[in-house]
Formats: C-alpha cells, sequence, structure tokens
C-alpha cells in the first residue's frame, strides 16, 4: 500500500483506539482484581460512554475486545457479563515465527506480539524451533506445529519456514493442520504461496515490490546502470517481490534487466563472489538482506575491490551491525514493532469473526542512506579527495 494509509492504520493512529484501550484496560483491571465477579453484570456501553466520555462506537469496541479476551460475554438485550477465570486462563496465542533466534529482524517483530498478546491477557506459547540442521528444520516446524495445536491454542501468529528442502509442502501442510484444528492463522512478512497466488489469510508485512523498486531507482539516481540482485536459493516470497519490483524500475529508467543480473546463490563465499564479479561488472548489488549483504561486502573487500568506489552494494532489515560494518550498509528499515501491533489487531478480528475477507497489510518503511552505496562519492570529489 506504500504510503497510502490501510484501514488498519487509520483504526491504529485514531484517537477512539486511545480512549477504547483506556477503557479496555480499566475493565479489565478491575475483572481480573476480582471487583467483578463472575457472571456479573459490568458497565453498559452508556454507562461507559458517560464515565470515560466517549462515543457510544469506542465503548462497544472496548467490550468487543473484552469477549474476544474472553474475559466477558455480551448477551443480546441484557448487557456483558464476567466469565469464569478458568475459561480465561486456558486461552493463549501461540508465536511461530521460525526466523526468531536466527534472523535479528524478527526480535523486535515478536517482542511486540508478546507484549500485545499479555495486554489482551492471553498466554503466551512459543512455537521455536529447536533443529539447526537445515534438513531437519522443515520436521522441527511440523512437530512445533503439532504441539501448538495440542495445547489449543486460540490463534497462531505463523511465519512461514525458508531455507529448508520442500519449504513449499512443509508450510502447506503446516496451515492444512491449523485449518483442521480451526485454529486462526495471522501470517508474519510473507505468504507462503508465491506471487501471483495469494493464500486466504492475514498478512501483515512492507510491501516489498515497492522495496525493490525503490533501491534500484535510488543506485539509478546515483548514476548506476547495470545493477544485480542476489539472493539466497530457497528464500521467501519476499525475494521475489523485491526483485520484481527491482526489475520494474529499470524498465521505467529504460534500463532492461538481463535474467542474469538475478543470482541465487547457495552460499556466500569468496569464491562465490569471484563468479559473481567475473560474470560481469556490475555498478552495484541489491541484496535480498543484510546478512547476504554483509557476506558480500566482506569478500568483495578480500578480493580487492573497493566499496564504493568500485562497487556499491545494499541490503534489506536495518540489521545492528548495518552500520557498524567496515563500510556502513545502505538499507531498508522495516517498522517491526508497528508489524507486532497490527498482527494482534488482525489476529483479534479474526478471532471474533472469521468469515472476514482475508486483510492484506503493507506498512510503510524507510531507506537508510549510509557509505556502502556512495551517496557521498560526489561530496568527496568535490571536497577533492581522492
Amino acid at each position: 500500500m506504500g504510503k497510502t494509509e490501510s484501514v488498519m492504520d487509520q483504526i491504529s493512529n485514531s484517537a477512539g483506539v486511545r480512549k477504547h484501550r483506556q477503557i479496555f484496560d480499566s475493565l479489565r483491571k478491575e475483572i481480573l482484581s476480582g471487583k467483578y465477579g463472575f457472571g456479573e453484570r459490568v458497565p453498559s456501553e452508556t454507562s461507559l460512554v458517560k464515565q470515560f466520555d466517549v462515543s457510544r462506537p469506542t465503548a462497544a469496541r472496548a467490550l468487543r475486545d473484552l469477549e474476544v479476551a474472553g474475559l466477558v460475554e455480551r448477551r443480546r438485550g441484557a448487557g456483558t457479563f464476567v466469565l469464569h477465570a478458568a475459561s480465561i486462563a486456558q486461552q493463549a496465542l501461540g508465536i511461530f515465527v521460525t526466523g526468531f533466534g536466527q534472523d535479528e529482524f524478527f526480535e523486535p517483530i515478536c517482542n511486540q506480539l508478546a507484549k500485545s498478546i499479555g495486554e489482551h491477557s492471553f498466554e503466551i506459547n512459543w512455537g521455536q524451533l529447536h533443529s539447526d540442521v537445515t534438513q531437519d528444520r522443515g520436521k522441527a516446524a511440523e512437530k512445533t506445529c503439532l504441539r501448538l495445536i495440542q495445547q489449543k491454542v486460540s490463534g497462531v501468529f505463523f511465519q512461514p519456514i525458508e531455507m529448508v528442502p520442500g519449504m513449499g509442502d512443509v508450510n502447506k501442510r503446516i496451515i492444512k493442520a491449523f485449518d483442521k484444528a480451526r485454529i486462526p492463522v495471522v501470517l508474519i512478512d510473507t505468504d507462503f504461496v508465491r506471487f501471483p497466488d495469494r493464500s486466504n489469510y492475514d498478512l501483515v508485512g512492507i510491501d516489498n515490490r515497492r522495496v525493490g523498486y525503490v533501491l534500484a531507482d535510488y543506485l539509478i539516481s546515483l548514476g548506476c546502470n547495470r545493477i544485480d540482485f542476489i539472493a539466497h536459493r530457497g528464500a521467501s516470497p519476499t525475494g521475489d517481490a523485491r526483485i520484481g519490483g527491482y526489475r520494474e524500475a529499470l524498465f521505467d529508467h529504460g534500463i532492461d534487466p538481463k535474467i542474469e543480473w538475478a543470482h541465487f546463490v547457495d552460499k556466500v563465499d569468496k569464491e562465490t563472489v569471484k563468479q559473481l564479479v567475473d560474470s560481469g561488472p556490475a555498478d552495484a548489488y541489491i541484496c535480498h538482506n543484510d546478512f547476504t549483504a554483509g557476506q558480500l561486502m566482506r569478500d568483495l573487500i578480500q578480493l580487492g575491490i573497493r566499496i564504493p568506489k568500485d562497487v556499491r552494494v545494499v541490503g534489506v532489515d536495518d540489521s545492528k551491525y548495518a552500520s557498524v560494518l567496515s563500510v556502513p550498509l545502505t538499507t531498508i528499515r522495516q517498522p517491526c514493532a508497528e508489524i507486532g501491533k497490527i498482527a494482534m489487531e488482525l489476529m483479534l478480528r479474526r478471532i471474533s469473526n472469521r468469515t472476514l475477507p482475508a486483510q492484506d497489510v503493507r506498512l510503510d518503511f524507510n531507506l537508510i542512506a549510509r557509505e556502502s552505496c556512495g551517496c557521498n562519492l560526489a561530496t568527496q570529489s568535490d571536497n577533492g579527495d581522492p
């Protein structure tokens, strides 16, 4: 969606949500403290409107979210009543983010998810993978899925597994198992099917096609013409989208993107990088993520290739180390905490109404320009630097 706000963005930014949250937190605290016991009626919408000086829809939204959280039940024509505490404790949401612990990009997302889950009085069930062997990660993911089902979670935040043999089939089996158990799923970062297909599940992330376009467009503005793209073989569909956007930017600038300019590698090492360099004199490399960019820069420097004077490099994610590499890395910063917040909003709506059409929420991002893209070369030249 780029810079155009989605309905979800508008809702999250409204004053109504802040007031509805105030009502939700106040009533939840009173229910959990025992002020309102099991079966007792909580204040009506009319009472809440007067008490908190809000509109009726805002009061209704707070009561609806309390119901979704399992704290109350709303009876048409009678009011809103507290549920038994035991039924509250049984509700939990699963966080099954397969990149957590391996890619720091997912750490702030998971931290925000955990915070949001706690705020809505759900318990957290972590779906972590314990196998570091690539061939075993698929099996470990399916076992984790079954464990979450056995724990009877009320919903799962799922980041599809990648970089394993047959990952497409593994992800489909996992989703099918959750469906069979009637457990709602909200996808994090990427779909598990490739474009032009689209699964029937809520998804929150950034517009990866636009990411590829923005990076390529920026490099072209700096004078680059031959721009190559590098991704690990078996990466998630986000890579496909970024390549699509990168090629579109080249077309828009009258540059014919050759098929051989997109490289899918099993690993990034000195030998692989030498082959890349020998395949053609690229002006710049766009890497699928910062980790790939960091490896590429390391090996380019070892081969005596100067960054950015000889070739420019950019990445995606703005990892913690991006700014402290030997040549600070130009990259895309994703709104990780916001992804976690919106994912929780999607989950609450999905639990409340499973018949809603799947929502695809694409948040904005920021281009962080540092030395690796060569943005300061003209300034250095003007100052007489070699």
